[in-house]
């Protein structure tokens, strides 16, 4: 009796699983029109570093290389204690289109990126800002372009995709799936009507919008969150989309170990109990179905008929290598793939790992 119940939940969970994975499935139908003829409109393009002057000498030509006539770039120097500031001022002596923002601490805002961020979003010109961190570089001269081409009357917020470079680590592997995995999720919220978050390493929106929920205001007492907490704030429906062309790509330097990538994602996650109540629902069981649908797989291969069990765990592995298939190809991640299952497991014992953490201490401010 007591296996036939865990039978049937483990059913009901991989038909959970499978309908989210059908669902993610469709930001790659992306129906907007071909947008090539679009408006050369005026951008301001925002990185805030801080300690990151070897990271501007490398990628900052990249942006100021781009291949679009009217832009300028916001330079914003946290505190950085690096010879950042220099880095920006000898940069902005070589460029008209630069300006450089310099912010000290003060004893309020001690360590947070939004204070920051806020003094270089009232000081930029234009209307259209486009975000990027100092450790990024666009993937190609067209990404400026890429980006802005998705702003019209109606989208007033763009989300991005940031990728990680590929190297030959297991933590870059790793790293490069969950990016995926969080691509995925966001692009077909965004899709579906429900925008929940974006990467502040490749995002877009109207400086309007900033001021239209008073910016940072609601969570500036948080760490974290610049982008998908703003995002929470700010994005619907009627005012988001977001952009797949690989020409619009940004790419970083991946976290070098897994203890450097669990500090990392300790931030980030830390903010998801900060979302609305509905895409805590949906993104706490996408991840509460799929820990239990293990569990009880593994429960019932060892008590139960084992080929009931692995005809339903086969039907979920083939729709979830179908739709991540076709997602890591139009993202440029296609060797995920290979070996979608050790990544998956992987992830999750890595995800609860932190989730376990959190509970017991609080994150790092950024740098």
């Amino acid at each position: 009796m007591i296996l036939s119940v865990l039978f049937y939940a483990f059913v009901v969970f991989t038909a959970i699983q499978i309908i989210y994975y059908l669902s993610f499935s469709s930001f790659l139908f992306d129906n907007k029109k071909d947008q090539k003829n679009a408006l050369d409109i005026p951008i301001t393009v925002i990185v805030c570093a801080k300690n990151e002057a070897k990271n501007l000498q490398e990628f900052l030509p990249s942006i100021l290389n781009q291949d679009y006539s009217n832009f300028d770039v916001v330079l914003i120097n946290d505190a950085s204690s690096d010879e950042t500031l220099e880095v920006m001022e000898s940069f902005e002596k070589e460029h008209s289109n630069i300006k450089v923002i310099n912010v000290e601490n003060i004893e309020a805002f001690w360590g947070n990126k939004k204070y920051a961020l806020t003094l270089g979003i009232k000081g930029a010109k234009n209307e259209h800002l486009l975000f990027i961190d100092a450790d990024c570089k666009p993937v190609s001269k067209h990404w400026i372009s890429e980006m802005s081409q998705n702003f019209n009357a109606e989208k007033t917020i763009v989300l991005g995709y940031g990728k990680y470079k590929k190297e030959k680590l297991l933590v870059n592997l790793f790293v490069r799936f969950e990016t995926l995995l969080t691509a995925i999720q966001y692009f077909s919220y965004a899709k579906l009507g429900s925008p929940y978050m974006g990467v502040g390493r490749n995002l877009a929106y109207h400086r309007s919008e900033f001021f239209n929920v008073k910016g940072f205001i609601n969570h500036i007492h948080i760490k974290s969150g610049d982008d998908d907490l703003f995002i929470q704030d700010a994005a619907n429906k009627e005012n988001t989309t977001f952009s797949i062309s690989k020409k619009s790509f940004t790419e970083s330097i991946a976290p070098k170990s897994f203890k450097e990538w669990f500090q990392q994602k300790r931030r980030h996650i830390s903010t998801a109990k900060y979302y609305k109540p509905k895409h805590k629902f949906f993104l706490g069981l996408f991840f509460v179905s799929k820990v239990l649908l293990y569990l009880l797989a593994i429960s019932l291969f060892l008590f139960y008929p084992w080929k009931p069990v692995l005809a339903i765990f086969l039907t979920y592995y083939l729709v979830q290598f179908i739709v991540i298939g076709f997602s890591a190809k139009k993202l440029k991640e296609p060797t995920i793939t290979y070996v979608l299952p050790f990544l998956e497991i992987g992830l999750l014992i890595f995800h609860f790992s932190i989730f376990i953490t959190n509970l017991s201490s609080k994150p790092n401010h950024w740098k």
